[in-house]
Protein backbone atom coordinates (compact mmCIF):
# COMPACT_ATOMS: atom_id res chain seq x y z
CA UNK A 1 0.00 0.00 0.00
CA UNK A 2 2.15 2.89 -1.23
CA UNK A 3 3.09 5.25 -4.04
CA UNK A 4 4.37 2.25 -5.98
CA UNK A 5 1.06 0.35 -5.90
CA UNK A 6 -0.09 1.99 -9.17
CA UNK A 7 1.72 0.53 -12.18
CA UNK A 8 4.61 2.50 -13.64
CA UNK A 9 6.22 3.77 -10.43
CA UNK A 10 9.33 2.91 -8.47
CA UNK A 11 10.58 4.45 -5.24
CA UNK A 12 13.33 4.30 -2.65
CA UNK A 13 14.21 5.74 0.73
CA UNK A 14 17.74 5.85 2.13
CA UNK A 15 19.82 7.29 4.95
CA UNK A 16 22.18 10.02 3.75
CA UNK A 17 23.28 11.41 7.12
CA UNK A 18 21.07 14.50 7.12
CA UNK A 19 19.14 13.43 10.22
CA UNK A 20 20.95 13.43 13.54
CA UNK A 21 19.03 10.24 14.33
CA UNK A 22 20.70 8.42 11.44
CA UNK A 23 17.35 7.42 10.01
CA UNK A 24 16.25 7.43 6.38
CA UNK A 25 16.21 10.97 5.03
CA UNK A 26 16.23 10.94 1.21
CA UNK A 27 13.33 9.61 -0.86
CA UNK A 28 12.90 9.28 -4.61
CA UNK A 29 9.71 8.49 -6.55
CA UNK A 30 10.02 7.94 -10.31
CA UNK A 31 7.35 7.73 -13.00
CA UNK A 32 8.36 5.26 -15.71
CA UNK A 33 5.45 6.23 -17.94
CA UNK A 34 4.29 5.83 -20.63
CA UNK A 35 2.78 9.23 -19.74
CA UNK A 36 4.21 11.86 -17.43
CA UNK A 37 1.28 14.16 -16.71
CA UNK A 38 1.34 15.92 -13.37
CA UNK A 39 -0.17 18.64 -11.21
CA UNK A 40 1.05 20.29 -8.01
CA UNK A 41 -0.17 22.72 -5.39
CA UNK A 42 2.06 24.57 -2.97
CA UNK A 43 1.86 26.41 0.32
CA UNK A 44 0.04 29.74 0.23
CA UNK A 45 2.72 31.15 2.53
CA UNK A 46 4.49 34.07 0.83
CA UNK A 47 7.71 32.99 2.53
CA UNK A 48 8.62 29.91 0.50
CA UNK A 49 11.54 27.51 0.76
CA UNK A 50 14.08 27.00 -2.03
CA UNK A 51 12.60 23.66 -3.17
CA UNK A 52 9.18 25.31 -3.57
CA UNK A 53 10.66 28.17 -5.59
CA UNK A 54 12.37 25.62 -7.84
CA UNK A 55 9.40 23.29 -8.17
CA UNK A 56 6.94 26.07 -8.97
CA UNK A 57 8.82 26.52 -12.23
CA UNK A 58 9.16 22.79 -12.87
CA UNK A 59 5.42 22.08 -12.79
CA UNK A 60 4.31 24.84 -15.15
CA UNK A 61 4.32 22.57 -18.23
CA UNK A 62 2.36 19.78 -16.54
CA UNK A 63 5.19 17.25 -16.91
CA UNK A 64 6.99 15.69 -13.93
CA UNK A 65 9.13 12.57 -14.24
CA UNK A 66 10.36 12.28 -10.64
CA UNK A 67 10.00 13.72 -7.14
CA UNK A 68 13.00 13.77 -4.81
CA UNK A 69 12.46 14.59 -1.16
CA UNK A 70 14.61 14.98 1.92
CA UNK A 71 13.98 15.31 5.62
CA UNK A 72 16.50 16.65 8.12
CA UNK A 73 16.47 20.24 6.84
CA UNK A 74 13.91 22.49 5.14
CA UNK A 75 16.45 24.36 2.95
CA UNK A 76 14.45 27.52 3.64
CA UNK A 77 16.14 30.90 4.09
CA UNK A 78 19.55 29.41 3.38
CA UNK A 79 20.53 32.00 0.75
CA UNK A 80 21.70 31.47 -2.85
CA UNK A 81 23.68 28.41 -1.76
CA UNK A 82 20.47 26.76 -0.68
CA UNK A 83 18.82 27.29 -4.04
CA UNK A 84 21.94 25.99 -5.79
CA UNK A 85 21.70 22.86 -3.63
CA UNK A 86 18.11 22.33 -4.76
CA UNK A 87 19.17 22.76 -8.38
CA UNK A 88 22.10 20.37 -7.93
CA UNK A 89 19.81 17.71 -6.45
CA UNK A 90 17.43 17.99 -9.41
CA UNK A 91 20.36 17.74 -11.82
CA UNK A 92 21.67 14.65 -10.02
CA UNK A 93 18.30 12.90 -10.31
CA UNK A 94 17.97 13.97 -13.93
CA UNK A 95 21.43 12.66 -14.80
CA UNK A 96 20.60 9.21 -13.48
CA UNK A 97 17.27 9.08 -15.33
CA UNK A 98 18.48 10.65 -18.56
CA UNK A 99 15.94 13.46 -18.38
CA UNK A 100 16.00 17.21 -17.87
CA UNK A 101 16.22 18.72 -14.39
CA UNK A 102 13.17 20.79 -15.34
CA UNK A 103 11.10 17.61 -14.94
CA UNK A 104 12.19 16.94 -11.34
CA UNK A 105 10.20 18.26 -8.37
CA UNK A 106 12.30 18.79 -5.24
CA UNK A 107 10.87 18.80 -1.70
CA UNK A 108 12.56 19.35 1.65
CA UNK A 109 11.34 19.29 5.25
CA UNK A 110 12.88 20.00 8.63
CA UNK A 111 14.15 23.06 10.43
CA UNK A 112 14.00 26.45 8.69
CA UNK A 113 17.41 28.09 8.32
CA UNK A 114 19.29 24.79 8.30
CA UNK A 115 21.51 24.33 5.26
CA UNK A 116 21.53 20.75 4.02
CA UNK A 117 24.93 19.23 3.30
CA UNK A 118 24.98 19.24 -0.50
CA UNK A 119 27.35 16.34 -0.95
CA UNK A 120 25.42 14.22 1.52
CA UNK A 121 22.25 14.96 -0.43
CA UNK A 122 23.85 14.10 -3.76
CA UNK A 123 25.24 10.87 -2.33
CA UNK A 124 21.75 10.16 -1.00
CA UNK A 125 20.30 10.65 -4.47
CA UNK A 126 22.84 8.19 -5.86
CA UNK A 127 21.90 5.61 -3.24
CA UNK A 128 18.17 6.18 -3.76
CA UNK A 129 18.50 5.74 -7.51
CA UNK A 130 20.43 2.52 -7.01
CA UNK A 131 17.69 1.28 -4.67
CA UNK A 132 14.67 2.12 -6.83
CA UNK A 133 12.11 -0.68 -6.93
CA UNK A 134 8.39 -1.35 -7.08
CA UNK A 135 8.66 -2.36 -3.42
CA UNK A 136 10.33 0.87 -2.30
CA UNK A 137 7.24 2.82 -1.29
CA UNK A 138 7.48 2.03 2.42
CA UNK A 139 11.11 3.15 2.61
CA UNK A 140 10.24 6.36 0.77
CA UNK A 141 7.40 7.11 3.17
CA UNK A 142 9.71 6.60 6.14
CA UNK A 143 12.45 8.80 4.66
CA UNK A 144 10.24 11.92 4.65
CA UNK A 145 9.27 11.67 8.34
CA UNK A 146 10.43 14.33 10.81
CA UNK A 147 8.39 14.57 14.02
CA UNK A 148 5.97 12.01 12.57
CA UNK A 149 5.56 8.96 14.79
CA UNK A 150 4.35 6.79 11.89
CA UNK A 151 4.52 6.88 8.11
CA UNK A 152 1.34 7.86 6.22
CA UNK A 153 0.30 5.97 3.09
CA UNK A 154 -2.89 5.27 1.15
CA UNK A 155 -4.21 3.33 -1.84
CA UNK A 156 -7.58 3.89 -3.53
CA UNK A 157 -8.82 1.38 -6.09
CA UNK A 158 -10.57 2.53 -9.26
CA UNK A 159 -12.01 0.33 -12.00
CA UNK A 160 -8.83 -1.08 -13.46
CA UNK A 161 -6.70 1.81 -12.17
CA UNK A 162 -5.34 2.89 -8.81
CA UNK A 163 -4.16 5.89 -6.80
CA UNK A 164 -1.32 5.61 -4.29
CA UNK A 165 0.04 8.21 -1.92
CA UNK A 166 2.36 9.08 0.93
CA UNK A 167 2.48 12.09 3.23
CA UNK A 168 4.45 13.53 6.09
CA UNK A 169 3.37 16.05 8.67
CA UNK A 170 2.66 16.30 12.38
CA UNK A 171 2.75 20.04 12.98
CA UNK A 172 2.33 23.30 11.06
CA UNK A 173 -0.84 21.91 9.52
CA UNK A 174 -2.72 24.96 8.25
CA UNK A 175 -1.65 25.26 4.67
CA UNK A 176 -4.52 26.31 2.43
CA UNK A 177 -3.90 24.21 -0.71
CA UNK A 178 -1.46 21.66 0.61
CA UNK A 179 -0.20 20.20 3.83
CA UNK A 180 3.44 19.47 4.46
CA UNK A 181 4.76 17.00 1.84
CA UNK A 182 2.47 14.70 -0.16
CA UNK A 183 3.21 12.59 -3.24
CA UNK A 184 0.29 10.98 -5.08
CA UNK A 185 0.59 8.54 -7.99
CA UNK A 186 -1.90 7.01 -10.40
CA UNK A 187 -1.69 4.60 -13.31
CA UNK A 188 -4.83 6.09 -14.86
CA UNK A 189 -4.60 8.08 -18.07
CA UNK A 190 -5.33 11.64 -16.95
CA UNK A 191 -4.15 14.73 -18.88
CA UNK A 192 -2.30 17.36 -16.87
CA UNK A 193 -5.13 19.89 -17.10
CA UNK A 194 -7.59 17.37 -15.67
CA UNK A 195 -5.10 16.39 -12.97
CA UNK A 196 -4.87 20.03 -11.95
CA UNK A 197 -8.65 20.37 -11.79
CA UNK A 198 -9.00 17.17 -9.78
CA UNK A 199 -6.14 17.96 -7.41
CA UNK A 200 -7.45 21.42 -6.56
CA UNK A 201 -10.94 20.03 -5.99
CA UNK A 202 -9.55 17.23 -3.80
CA UNK A 203 -7.27 19.41 -1.68
CA UNK A 204 -10.04 21.97 -1.18
CA UNK A 205 -12.11 19.47 0.81
CA UNK A 206 -9.24 17.63 2.52
CA UNK A 207 -5.86 19.23 3.24
CA UNK A 208 -7.32 22.73 3.05
CA UNK A 209 -9.78 21.83 5.81
CA UNK A 210 -7.07 20.51 8.15
CA UNK A 211 -6.08 23.19 10.64
CA UNK A 212 -4.07 21.55 13.40
CA UNK A 213 -2.32 24.57 14.87
CA UNK A 214 -2.92 27.58 12.62
CA UNK A 215 0.73 27.60 11.53
CA UNK A 216 1.36 27.55 7.78
CA UNK A 217 4.57 25.93 6.59
CA UNK A 218 7.07 27.36 4.09
CA UNK A 219 7.58 24.03 2.31
CA UNK A 220 4.13 22.49 1.76
CA UNK A 221 3.85 20.63 -1.55
CA UNK A 222 1.30 18.17 -2.93
CA UNK A 223 2.23 16.54 -6.25
CA UNK A 224 0.25 14.00 -8.27
CA UNK A 225 1.83 12.08 -11.16
CA UNK A 226 -0.04 9.96 -13.74
CA UNK A 227 1.83 7.15 -15.52
CA UNK A 228 -1.03 6.04 -17.77
CA UNK A 229 0.28 2.49 -17.35
CA UNK A 230 -3.20 1.02 -16.86
CA UNK A 231 -4.30 2.32 -20.26
CA UNK A 232 -7.63 3.33 -18.72
CA UNK A 233 -9.06 6.86 -18.81
CA UNK A 234 -11.58 7.35 -15.98
CA UNK A 235 -14.18 10.09 -16.12
CA UNK A 236 -13.03 13.30 -14.47
CA UNK A 237 -15.75 13.09 -11.77
CA UNK A 238 -14.79 9.51 -10.92
CA UNK A 239 -11.09 10.33 -10.76
CA UNK A 240 -11.70 13.47 -8.70
CA UNK A 241 -13.81 11.53 -6.21
CA UNK A 242 -11.10 8.89 -5.82
CA UNK A 243 -8.37 11.51 -5.46
CA UNK A 244 -10.41 13.35 -2.83
CA UNK A 245 -10.81 10.05 -0.97
CA UNK A 246 -7.04 9.51 -1.01
CA UNK A 247 -6.31 13.09 0.11
CA UNK A 248 -8.88 12.93 2.91
CA UNK A 249 -7.48 9.63 4.15
CA UNK A 250 -3.97 11.10 4.28
CA UNK A 251 -5.24 14.30 5.93
CA UNK A 252 -6.87 12.24 8.68
CA UNK A 253 -3.64 10.30 9.18
CA UNK A 254 -1.82 13.62 9.56
CA UNK A 255 -4.40 14.80 12.09
CA UNK A 256 -4.18 11.59 14.11
CA UNK A 257 -0.40 12.05 14.35
CA UNK A 258 -0.56 15.75 15.26
CA UNK A 259 2.18 16.61 17.73
CA UNK A 260 1.14 15.79 21.27
CA UNK A 261 -2.60 15.72 20.55
CA UNK A 262 -5.05 13.88 22.80
CA UNK A 263 -8.16 14.59 20.71
CA UNK A 264 -9.02 14.83 17.03
CA UNK A 265 -11.82 17.36 16.59
CA UNK A 266 -14.25 17.58 13.66
CA UNK A 267 -15.99 20.97 13.52
CA UNK A 268 -19.02 20.88 11.24
CA UNK A 269 -20.79 24.12 10.43
CA UNK A 270 -24.29 23.67 9.02
CA UNK A 271 -26.90 25.97 7.50
CA UNK A 272 -24.35 28.59 6.46
CA UNK A 273 -25.08 31.16 3.74
CA UNK A 274 -22.12 29.90 1.68
CA UNK A 275 -19.60 27.08 1.88
CA UNK A 276 -16.80 29.63 2.28
CA UNK A 277 -18.56 31.13 5.29
CA UNK A 278 -18.97 27.67 6.81
CA UNK A 279 -15.23 27.08 6.37
CA UNK A 280 -14.43 30.51 7.83
CA UNK A 281 -16.45 29.77 10.97
CA UNK A 282 -15.00 26.27 11.33
CA UNK A 283 -11.46 27.56 10.89
CA UNK A 284 -11.99 30.32 13.45
CA UNK A 285 -13.05 27.76 16.07
CA UNK A 286 -10.19 25.45 15.10
CA UNK A 287 -7.68 28.24 15.67
CA UNK A 288 -8.98 29.20 19.13
CA UNK A 289 -6.37 28.18 21.68
CA UNK A 290 -8.98 28.71 24.40
CA UNK A 291 -11.33 26.21 22.75
CA UNK A 292 -8.53 23.71 22.05
CA UNK A 293 -7.24 23.94 25.62
CA UNK A 294 -10.79 23.41 26.93
CA UNK A 295 -11.11 20.19 24.92
CA UNK A 296 -7.77 19.02 26.28
CA UNK A 297 -9.16 19.63 29.75
CA UNK A 298 -12.37 17.76 28.81
CA UNK A 299 -14.39 20.93 29.38
CA UNK A 300 -17.33 21.34 26.92
CA UNK A 301 -17.03 25.12 27.04
CA UNK A 302 -19.43 26.15 24.26
CA UNK A 303 -18.96 29.82 25.13
CA UNK A 304 -15.54 29.67 23.53
CA UNK A 305 -17.18 28.35 20.36
CA UNK A 306 -19.61 31.29 20.22
CA UNK A 307 -16.79 33.75 20.89
CA UNK A 308 -14.86 32.35 17.91
CA UNK A 309 -17.89 32.51 15.62
CA UNK A 310 -18.26 36.19 16.48
CA UNK A 311 -14.84 37.05 15.08
CA UNK A 312 -15.86 36.05 11.53
CA UNK A 313 -17.65 37.90 8.72
CA UNK A 314 -20.13 35.04 8.22
CA UNK A 315 -23.83 35.79 8.22
CA UNK A 316 -25.72 34.72 11.37
CA UNK A 317 -27.83 36.11 14.18
CA UNK A 318 -25.64 36.34 17.31
CA UNK A 319 -28.75 35.71 19.41
CA UNK A 320 -29.72 32.51 17.55
CA UNK A 321 -26.80 30.08 17.38
CA UNK A 322 -26.93 26.38 18.26
CA UNK A 323 -23.90 24.32 19.33
CA UNK A 324 -23.59 20.58 19.94
CA UNK A 325 -20.57 18.72 21.30
CA UNK A 326 -20.40 14.96 20.75
CA UNK A 327 -24.08 14.99 19.86
CA UNK A 328 -25.26 16.92 22.93
CA UNK A 329 -26.86 20.29 22.16
CA UNK A 330 -25.31 22.33 24.94
CA UNK A 331 -26.43 25.62 23.40
CA UNK A 332 -29.72 26.58 21.72
CA UNK A 333 -30.56 30.08 20.52
CA UNK A 334 -27.28 31.30 22.05
CA UNK A 335 -28.34 30.26 25.56
CA UNK A 336 -27.57 27.22 27.75
CA UNK A 337 -29.50 24.09 26.82
CA UNK A 338 -28.43 20.55 27.81
CA UNK A 339 -26.26 20.03 30.88
CA UNK A 340 -22.59 20.15 29.73
CA UNK A 341 -21.95 17.26 32.12
CA UNK A 342 -23.73 15.06 29.57
CA UNK A 343 -20.88 15.59 27.10
CA UNK A 344 -18.27 12.84 27.29
CA UNK A 345 -14.92 14.20 26.09
CA UNK A 346 -13.03 11.11 27.17
CA UNK A 347 -12.88 9.50 23.70
CA UNK A 348 -10.17 10.67 21.33
CA UNK A 349 -12.66 11.67 18.63
CA UNK A 350 -14.65 14.86 19.30
CA UNK A 351 -17.38 16.36 17.15
CA UNK A 352 -18.62 19.94 17.28
CA UNK A 353 -21.67 21.03 15.31
CA UNK A 354 -22.56 24.68 14.80
CA UNK A 355 -25.91 25.71 13.30
CA UNK A 356 -25.75 29.22 11.81
CA UNK A 357 -29.36 29.17 10.52
CA UNK A 358 -28.35 31.39 7.61
CA UNK A 359 -28.54 29.19 4.50
CA UNK A 360 -28.17 25.71 2.98
CA UNK A 361 -24.38 25.18 3.00
CA UNK A 362 -22.10 23.18 5.28
CA UNK A 363 -18.43 22.31 5.73
CA UNK A 364 -16.19 20.42 8.13
CA UNK A 365 -12.83 21.61 9.41
CA UNK A 366 -10.57 19.25 11.36
CA UNK A 367 -8.26 20.19 14.22
CA UNK A 368 -6.86 18.80 17.48
CA UNK A 369 -6.57 19.90 21.08
CA UNK A 370 -3.75 21.96 22.58
CA UNK A 371 -1.72 19.92 25.05
CA UNK A 372 1.34 20.18 27.27
CA UNK A 373 3.04 17.69 24.93
CA UNK A 374 2.53 20.01 21.93
CA UNK A 375 4.30 22.84 23.75
CA UNK A 376 7.12 20.53 24.80
CA UNK A 377 7.52 19.12 21.27
CA UNK A 378 7.81 22.57 19.71
CA UNK A 379 10.17 23.98 22.29
CA UNK A 380 12.72 21.25 21.73
CA UNK A 381 12.44 20.28 18.05
CA UNK A 382 15.25 18.33 16.45
CA UNK A 383 15.45 16.62 13.09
Amino acid sequence: MSVTTPAGFTAAGVAAGLKTSGGKDVALVVNAGPTYDSATVFTANRCKANPVLWSQEVVKDGTVRAVVLNSGGANCYTGPEGFQTTHAVAEQVAGHLGIGAVDVVVCSTGLIGLANDRQALLDGVDAAYAGLSAAGGQDAAEAIMTTDSVSKQVVVEGTGWRIGGMAKGAGMLAPQLATMLVVLTTDAVVPAADLDTALRAATRVSFDRLDSDGCMSTNDTVTVMASGASGITPSLPDFTEALAQACTDLAMQLLQDAEGADHEIAITVVNAATEDEAVEVGRSIARSNLFKAAVFGKDPNWGRVLASIGTTDARFDPADLDVAMNGVWVCRQSTPHADPAEVDLGPREVSVTVDLKAGPERATVWTNDLTHAYVHENSAYSS
